[in-house]
């Protein structure tokens, strides 16, 4: 049996004890604590209305946010479908339900809240071995003889992945294909120990003590380790630098660099955050893609094809969804108070039948709208501060900004509901203040909560303070470049048949 720590691989014991001890427990709660919480405190709804008067008031509310119409925004169309890579990288609520009222501080989050990778790579080779090969030792399994881009199966079509979510549509699953390709790629130049291998093996062992790295670790696993940590630095790099500048106001970023706004007695994870604000990606989600140069047709979001094997007339070209070197990606809907109509309308595959809230049913058509979904769980699932609040108390803690205190949207105000849902009133304030992006209350969430990650992790790129991106991605460090050396590189690996699986 492995001599892991429960929850922890050897590699996060050793940054827990030698990285940097004096930021190894800076909570009560430990570093990453695996529950959810409020930043602020329950808000019960109030008022003469019912529960089912309030489904009826907001569900003619979303109908007015719904639009068959694709507009183009500034950020790359894959931004959308990699902000629920990393969604699905640091939350995963398995036991609460829309219908059921429950305090988020007893819903344990079955991931663990780190920018980790932990949906690539599971618990490490040690723990989660069937994500391995067991020939080519270190190297995650990828690929199908009939089909070598799909992630990795078992025999009833599975995808072997660390987060099963990440087969959800064409577009997440291959982005989780890519970061584990890059894991091959960059293993196998470990191996062959030329120049990139050393440049790898420098940029995993910084802010580490070389001693400590190779007494805390056997042998065997230091060049896994140096992969792993080496992705996970450029991975956080990206996030900090391309993914939350992408959606949110460069002012709301800077801010949460500086500032800690929720204290540090906050949650790591708030239900403010993972519930309400970071839904906000639903609103940039356009109603169709086209995969590939020159298709002559865009495919539908819910059409695509997902929790099975998948064939290579649906890989798509990361050209498409991310810029390289100006390739003009698709573009992703700007932040804002519309939503994409096959949002809507999600399929049988994903709403099977109607949502019961208490004594009360939902209809067919209700229970299919994700906005109002998003809406219900944000008020009366777990009763969420509406923004208004949430922005009352952000200025009370005088931040150096002024964070205006919005009044509820016109489809709102006609329904005589003058507290907006916290979601609601992100998408609000980026469509009214932020040009399209997340700013005030909403850009303040989504950056500090993402950006405490990095803080309280000792072995982040926050943390790693003469960490500079690795030259061999060519240019910037962009998920655009990153995507097309993977595309670039994959079909090298010199061991890649063999990682095949064979449902």
């Amino acid at each position: 049996m492995a001599q892991t720590g429960h929850g922890l691989t050897r590699y996060e014991q050793l940054v827990k004890q030698h990285c940097l001890p004096d930021l190894a427990d800076p909570t009560p709660g430990g570093v990453l604590p695996q529950v959810f919480g409020y930043l602020l405190e329950a808000n019960p709804t109030t008022g003469v209305f019912t529960d089912k008067q309030l489904v009826e008031k907001f569900d003619r509310f979303v109908d007015t946010l719904t639009t068959k119409k694709d507009v183009n925004g500034k950020a790359d169309a894959g931004m959308t479908f990699f902000g629920q890579f990393i969604d699905h990288d640091i939350t995963l609520d398995a036991t609460s339900s829309i219908g059921k009222r429950i305090d988020p501080r007893h819903i344990r989050n079955v991931r663990t809240p780190n920018l980790d990778l932990d949906c690539v790579y599971g618990d490490g080779p040690e723990a989660s071995p069937y994500l391995y090969s067991k020939k080519h030792e270190h190297f995650l399994l990828f690929g199908r003889k009939d089909s070598p881009n799909d992630l990795a199966r078992n025999s009833e079509g599975t995808a072997l992945i660390g987060d099963f979510r990440n087969d959800e549509n064409i577009i997440v699953s291959q982005i989780q294909g890519a970061f584990i390709c890059l894991h091959n790629i960059l293993m196998s130049h470990v191996e062959e120990g030329g120049t990139a291998g050393g440049e790898i093996k420098e940029c995993a062992a910084m802010n580490i003590r070389s001693d400590v790295w190779h007494r805390s670790l056997p042998a065997k696993l230091v060049d896994f380790e140096s992969v792993r940590r080496f992705i996970r630095l450029h991975y956080q790099w990206i996030i900090l630098n391309d993914f939350l500048p992408a959606f949110v106001d460069q002012e709301m970023i800077d801010l949460a660099l500086a500032t800690d706004p929720f204290g540090p007695m906050a949650p790591v994870m708030p239900a403010e955050f993972s519930v309400g604000v970071y839904r906000f990606g639903h609103a940039t989600a356009q109603n169709a893609y086209k995969l590939k140069k020159g298709a002559s047709k865009a495919v539908d979001l819910f059409a695509m094809q997902g929790f099975g094997p998948r064939d290579p007339s649906s890989d798509m070209e990361m050209r498409m969804f991310f810029d390289v070197a100006g390739t003009k990606a698709q573009k992703a809907r700007a932040v804002g108070m519309k939503m994409a109509k096959t949002l809507m309308e999600l399929p049988n595959s994903v709403v099977p039948g109607k949502i019961k809230f208490g004594g009360m049913e939902l209809t067919l058509d209700q229970s299919r709208k994700l906005a109002l979904r998003n809406i219900l769980r944000d008020r009366l699932t777990l009763q969420l501060p509406h923004g208004q609040k949430v922005a009352r108390f952000l200025n009370s803690q005088h931040l150096g900004h002024d964070f205006k205190v919005l009044a509820a949207p016109d489809g709102l105000a006609k329904e005589h509901i003058d507290k907006t849902p916290l979601w609601a009133y992100a998408l609000q304030e980026a469509e009214l203040l932020g040009r399209g992006k997340l700013t005030g209350v909403g850009g303040l969430i989504c950056a500090s909560v993402l950006i405490r990650l990095m803080k309280l992790d000792p072995a982040s790129v926050l943390n790693t303070p003469d960490f500079e991106p690795w030259s061999g991605f060519g240019g910037e460090c962009t998920m655009g470049n990153v995507m097309k050396y993977v595309e670039d590189h994959r079909d090298d690996i010199p061991h890649r048949k063999d990682l095949f699986t064979k449902p």
